[in-house]
């Protein structure tokens, strides 16, 4: 017996096929058409395109006759709309595709699949009166094409994305990749197959150890300007290996050294540099004194002093015979005498050093002691090259500056010739202010070459360290156990002090003693200091 029958409320209704629309030209104009999904779709009238049959044949068949007003010949029943199609497999979709929401099985698509693209294309305009039935929500393929549906991933399984494989490469490419690898500048097919070739490569995986710690080395925070001594670390080497058939004297190679670094940071500079405004500086009347040029007017300031020792040398002066003897009015009528571009007097200057040391180097021992005036006072060669490099080197800070370049201090070994003429030349210096009544008077007549009343001068770092000033007289001899008072500078701030950078009051010194003794001579080793 059957079953109760089910209220309509538990009835699926979406699931109740439709009943298939009529073939076109099957009503008559007076024919009402059925309703599918709720839409009153009409057939076009007059079109006839299902083939007739004869009414034997019907008859034969067992079919009832056709009521009046219907057509001869019914049309072929067409399949259900939501009934699955049969589908064949896709040979160019690349894996499986993400899910896509399928539409109402009972509504049309409006596109269909490029059987050759993987994944979902724009639509294409549909052709007048093609039949665009769906089945199972995939749109019916144009006429004369193959449907391709795609393929139903089926429940529970996850969709897989088109992914290119890492490329597979030869192992001499993959070691020519290491370089580009260390610097992370592969691709990213190419890193994942370089990273995957070292945990198989044990030489490959050193070789790119190797070239990671090198990429670091480029990354450094240190400054990337060559040391100061470098040059003339290399000069000894060489000159150890092979040493020079004619070798330049000890007390010319801070000249040569200095001289040498300058030229370098004159080929350096742009053209534009060559007329920044250089402050020069010195310590004159008890009070610091500047005054500003260009770099071209700091070049011609050295080679106007530095002809004073070609003429000691026998050498042409480049300011003409008949000029003056003092530093400053050298200057002077160098600057006044003008006329040459800026950059232009770089080579007259260097090439006027070259012979200086190539003269001083041929002569050695015979030229040392050679009397070099500089109108007020007098020194030897040796010494008048070494306060020659001081000044050069002042020089060149004062350059570096104007342009901001970096600009090292000289190597210890030139910089403690330097520190060691100013220390020498003190107790000239403080007998000099004596007499101009700006150092206090002398406490002990000394014979000289005696020991007298001195200053204990410590000079701290590699280049650095101790002198005895004689405070009573120059020709006194200085030593420890007559010192009165101490006074301990940096080297560089010392140097600082003698080329008139900075006061004697803002001298960072140690101090310990005499007061009077320490400000003579800390005035005294800034009265050093000249244009």
């Amino acid at each position: 017996m059957p079953g109760p029958r089910g209220a309509a409320d538990d009835l699926d209704l979406a699931a109740v096929p439709l009943p298939p629309l009529p073939p076109p030209g099957a009503g008559t104009p007076g024919e009402a058409v059925p309703e599918q999904s709720g839409t009153d779709a009409a057939a076009p009238a007059g079109e006839d395109t299902a083939s007739a049959a004869s009414p034997d044949e019907r008859d034969t068949r067992g079919e009832p006759e056709p009521e009046p007003g219907a057509p001869d010949d019914p049309a072929e029943p067409e399949p259900d709309a939501c009934e699955p199609a049969e589908s064949e497999p896709e040979p160019h979709v690349c894996g499986p595709t993400e899910p896509e929401p399928e539409p109402d099985a009972c509504e049309p698509a409006d596109s269909e699949p490029d059987p050759h693209v993987c994944g979902p294309t724009e639509p294409e305009p549909e052709a007048p009166g093609a039949d665009r039935t769906p089945a199972y929500g995939v749109p019916a393929p144009a006429s004369g094409s193959v449907p391709v549906p795609v393929p139903d991933p089926g429940p529970g399984t996850a969709p897989e994305p088109c992914v290119s494989a890492a490329p597979v490469l030869p192992h001499r490419d993959l070691q020519a990749l290491l370089g580009a690898w260390a610097l992370s500048v592969c691709s990213a097919e190419e890193t994942a197959a370089v990273e995957d070739h070292l945990t198989r490569c044990l030489p490959c995986a050193d070789e790119a150890k190797r070239l990671r710690e090198a990429v670091g080395l480029l990354h450094s925070d240190g400054a990337l300007d060559l040391d100061a001594t470098l040059r003339s670390r290399v000069v000894e080497g060489c000159l150890g290996r092979r040493p020079a058939r004619i070798p330049i004297p000890g007390w010319a190679a801070p000249y040569d050294a200095e001289t040498a670094r300058l030229d370098a940071l004159l080929r350096d500079i742009g053209d534009a540099d060559w007329d920044a405004q250089v402050r020069l500086r010195w310590f004159e009347k008890e009070r610091r004194t500047d005054r500003w040029t260009t770099v071209g007017g700091v070049i011609s300031h050295l080679t106007a002093v530095d002809g004073l020792l070609s003429a000691a040398l026998g050498l042409d002066d480049p300011l003409g015979g008949g000029a003056p003897l003092d530093p400053t009015e050298r200057t002077e009528a160098s600057w006044a005498a003008g006329g040459s571009p800026a950059r232009a007097v770089r080579e007259p200057w260097r090439a006027q050093s070259h012979e200086l040391i190539r003269t001083a180097s041929f002569a050695g021992r015979n030229v040392a002691e050679t009397s070099v005036s500089y109108g007020s006072f007098a020194l030897p060669l040796q010494d008048a090259l070494v306060d020659r490099a001081f000044e050069c080197w002042v020089h060149g800070w004062d350059i570096a500056e104007a342009v901001a370049y970096p600009y090292p201090a000289p190597s210890a070994a030139h910089l403690h010739l330097m520190i060691d003429l100013a220390a020498r030349m003190l107790p000239a210096a403080i007998a000099g202010r004596r007499r101009a009544g700006l150092a206090g008077p002398a406490r002990d007549l000394v014979v000289p070459g005696e020991p007298g009343r001195s200053l204990h001068l410590e000079i701290e770092g590699h280049a650095g360290g101790d002198w005895y000033i004689a405070l009573d007289s120059p020709a006194a001899l200085g030593t420890r156990e007559t010192a009165v008072a101490q006074v301990a500078l940096d080297a560089v701030e010392f140097c600082r002090l003698v080329a008139g950078h900075i006061s004697p009051a803002e001298a960072a010194a140690g101090q310990e003693g005499d007061r009077e003794a320490i400000s003579d001579v800390l005035f005294a080793a800034a009265s050093l200091s000249r244009l």
